[in-house]
């Protein structure tokens, strides 16, 4: 499954300062390495507690976290939809990934020059935002004119595309996203087709300061509020802090979160934040050889779940004898679930739950 999410924001909001911890060697945890597939590409490792909660119960020879594709796009600087700072170039980056990581000042530092000369991530989100709308709407104006030729030769899908671009383009020049737009199933279909930028669902990622771990100041406060008409959601992350924690050995970087009262790196909760914005959610295999992660659509049935593992599976699939980790840590080992009642036999109509632990049973 190759979904992607992208990284954008203005020059000099931290972007890639955030980009290269959450794809350093161990940023995230001990056991799980990452791979750089090209320079501004990197596959970044799902840390679900779930899988060392699972091998306290099963050994295994190894544990196989999911993972999600993180895209870091040049910083996008206003009138890039009409070519400023190779804007074209990096707009088609934006329109290659599935969701949208927005990075966002909210840090005051006379050292780090804004380039805007000012800390203001409203106006930082509504620059960025206008470029994408402003390119969208020209896709869409094309898109419009194709469709009324085709229209008149009483071509429905071309009349039903039509209209989703008349709706899009009174949204765009507005200055709103796409993703405001009110559409039915069909609708929706239709505008995921045409391939909109402001379409894309966004999470805001608030860069912040030490001092603000939580992100409280007025600045990620009016993020919030942004991303709240939006139906949307802020992770603070302090990019320095980040970055300096995933440069260190696992020993000296569990001391420096204690330290600082931390669990966990921002940058685990912001994965998991990822892949939940990418639609994602996991299910489990457990055995001798290996504990797995799988990565599926939320909503996807269990025929679906057994050919992420291979396509044979879900021809022959019969059936799926599920648990859940929750079991497992009450009853210890499967036997037990099993004697208990508790592992259920689902079959081909058996919409999967995150974290469901799965065997499956087919003709093949």
């Amino acid at each position: 499954m190759s979904l992607e999410v992208g990284i954008v924001g203005l020059p000099n909001v931290g972007k890639s300062t955030i980009f290269n911890a959450l794809t350093s060697a161990g940023a995230l945890a001990a056991n799980y390495p990452f791979a750089t597939i090209e320079p501004n590409v990197g596959i970044v490792n799902v840390p679900d507690p779930r899988l060392e909660m699972i091998h306290k119960f099963i050994t295994t020879d190894k544990i196989i976290p999911a993972s999600v594709r993180i895209v870091d796009i040049a910083g996008i600087v206003r009138g890039a939809a009409s070519g400023e700072g190779l804007g074209n170039k990096f707009l088609s980056h934006i329109r290659e990934v599935d969701a949208i990581l927005h990075v966002v000042r909210c840090f005051e530092d006379n050292d780090i020059t804004h380039v805007e000369n000012s800390v203001d991530p409203i106006r930082d989100i509504e620059t960025i935002e206008t470029e994408l709308c402003l390119a969208d709407l020209e896709t869409v104006t094309g898109a419009a004119d194709r469709a009324t030729r085709q229209a008149r030769s009483g071509d429905k899908e071309a009349i039903a595309r039509l209209e989703v671009c008349k709706k899009a383009t009174v949204l765009l020049e507005q200055g709103r996203p796409a993703r405001g737009l009110s559409l039915n199933d069909e609708e929706q279909k239709v505008l995921k087709s045409l391939g909109l930028m402001t379409s894309k669902r966004v999470l805001y990622v608030a860069n912040v300061n030490e001092d603000d771990l939580e992100g409280q100041n007025e600045h990620v406060q009016k993020v919030r509020a942004r991303a709240a008409e939006e139906k949307g959601d802020v992770i603070p992350v302090c990019g320095k802090l980040e970055a300096e924690l995933a440069e260190l050995p696992e020993a000296d970087r569990q001391e420096m979160l204690e330290s600082l009262g931390l669990k966990e790196p921002a940058l685990a909760t912001l994965t998991r934040a990822a892949y939940k914005l990418l639609g994602l959610q996991s299910f489990f295999t457990a055995g001798k050889q290996e504990i797995r992660a799988w990565t599926i659509h939320a909503g996807d049935t269990g025929p679906q779940a057994a050919g992420v593992i291979h396509t044979d599976l879900e021809r022959g699939y019969i059936r799926a004898e599920v648990y859940s980790v929750d079991d497992l840590v009450q009853y210890k080992t499967e036997a037990a679930i099993k004697a208990a009642g508790k592992l259920r036999v689902e079959g081909k109509a058996y919409v999967m739950r995150d974290g469901d632990v799965c065997h499956f049973l087919t003709s093949t």
